[in-house]
């Protein structure tokens, strides 16, 4: 049959004769469209030796243009951005109704998703642009956060109720369900295998985290609540003291409390380390994260920090701190995840991208480039610096780095491979605390008066 089917004919009629006469033609043109580009390839590059190289037709290395060098590091790094705060624009806007959020439309603020319909996103969408022109590159961290409590209303020991954790279980369930009613965008994800997979299956990976243990209504069983419920991160403060831990404060630090951690504050710490819950620093004092940092056996993060030495306020991490981080002896491995948000970049009016370029850098010289991160802080900041308005802009910071002359490796480090390593290393710890039989923590908040007083 001579490789043809039983319906060809051994003797072509004149429709076969076209058909093949057609093929041959189309075969032809894209010969010689191909021939001729790259026949101007070679006298361009003849002409300029940097040309192959700048257009990226160059293996293993960079393209030249910072443009087209920062979608190649997307491509292969996605970015995981260790805090965006969608939860809350959901709570605030739509009470909470899933149903009415609409991301795949107009959002208020920083974050959106493109339409299966192929609208260009002005936002997740332009993270990278590839051969798959409509996939996000992109993992985040949904911060399910709810506001400190006013200090009359939950009182001097933190005791009154104030619905912190009602209102914490509503924004897991908010996350959730944002991620389900867009499954072909979104992966829920709480461990770091599940980040990949995510990254393999071409969809944004979704982590939770708490931010603030003000959200813990003052009980370790809260915070094991909440890992069940696939909480991965809990920020021991926020912008108030808390029965755990000092905070910040916010541009200006806070009178302290309990200079740093309090008694159990630390076994809250153990017990993250137990369970493989990574321990938040971001919005934490001085002291609380100096000793955290000392006590933890596992990893830890900032969410969403920047650098006290290139912008001077209480929420950016001071050098003596950084100092703490890495690899040595009497540090601890980690990684401080950037923050856009302008009044932590820099005075008002000069935040831009050259300024957040500035904190990445600093961060990398004092603490080490494997201890950075991007933790942007969007849909929960007003101000953002002047080219980076929201999540389309990533690519504007990496290719800012890479002509200050980053390489492909530091540049995957930022845009997620830190982040990896980190909760990679929190697992680890976990598993082998649990190997060894390492209890949970029992402890109670001492100034609780609704159970019967501790037996001496």
């Amino acid at each position: 049959m001579n490789g043809h089917g039983e319906t060809e004919p051994l003797i072509p009629n004149d429709e076969t004769v076209q058909r093949h006469s057609r093929t041959l033609r189309n075969r032809a043109v894209v010969w010689s469209v191909l021939t001729a580009f790259l026949i101007a390839v070679g006298v361009v590059a003849l002409v300029d030796p940097n040309f192959v190289s700048d257009i990226g037709l160059s293996s293993g290395k960079l393209p030249r243009d910072p443009k087209l060098a920062a979608q190649r590091v997307l491509d292969i790094a996605p970015v995981i951005d260790g805090h965006i705060d969608l939860p809350m624009v959901a709570r605030f806007v739509w009470r909470n109704n899933v149903t009415d959020v609409p991301l795949d439309g107009q959002m208020p603020m920083h974050v959106d998703i493109p339409t299966s319909e192929g609208r260009e996103s002005r936002r997740i969408l332009l993270v990278y642009r590839g051969i798959l022109a409509f996939y996000p590159k992109l993992t985040f961290i949904r911060s399910v956060y709810v506001g400190c409590a006013k200090p009359e209303d939950e009182g001097a020991d933190f005791l009154t109720a104030t619905w912190r954790v009602r209102d914490t279980l509503e924004q897991i369930d908010v996350a959730k369900g944002l991620i389900s009613k867009y499954p072909n965008d979104f992966a829920y994800a709480v461990s770091s295998s599940g980040i990949k997979s995510a990254i393999r299956d071409r969809k944004i990976a979704s982590i939770l985290g708490v931010e603030g243990a003000h959200q813990l209504g003052n009980s370790i069983a809260v915070l094991r609540q909440y890992y069940e419920l696939g909480v991965r991160y809990v920020t021991l403060t926020h912008t108030c003291h808390n029965a755990f831990a000092d905070s910040c404060g916010y541009l200006i630090p806070s009178v302290p409390r309990h200079y740093g951690l309090s008694p159990i504050g630390f076994r809250l710490v153990e017990e993250m380390n137990r369970l493989g819950m990574l321990v938040d620093l971001s919005h934490t004092s001085d002291m609380t994260a100096t000793q955290a940092l000392l006590h933890s056996k596992a990893p830890v993060i900032w969410s969403h920090s920047s650098a006290r030495a290139i912008h001077d306020v209480a929420r950016n991490v001071p050098d003596e701190v950084l100092s703490l981080v890495g690899f040595g002896e009497g540090q601890r491995d980690a990684v401080v995840m950037v923050n856009f948000n302008g009044p932590f970049v820099a005075a008002d009016g000069e935040a831009d991208i050259e300024a957040v370029a500035d904190h990445v850098e600093h961060i990398a010289k004092v603490a080490g480039v494997k201890h950075v991160g991007i933790g942007s802080d969007y849909d929960g900041i007003e101000v953002t610096p002047t080219g980076l308005e929201d999540v389309s802009k990533y690519p504007a910071l990496i290719a800012q780095l890479y002509q200050r002359g980053w390489s492909k490796q530091d540049l995957a480090g930022l845009t997620g491979g830190n982040f990896l390593r980190v909760f990679e290393g929190a697992e680890k710890v976990a598993k082998e605390l649990q190997a060894a039989g390492t209890l949970p923590k029992y402890d109670i908040y001492e100034k609780r008066e609704d159970l019967p007083p501790r037996e001496l």
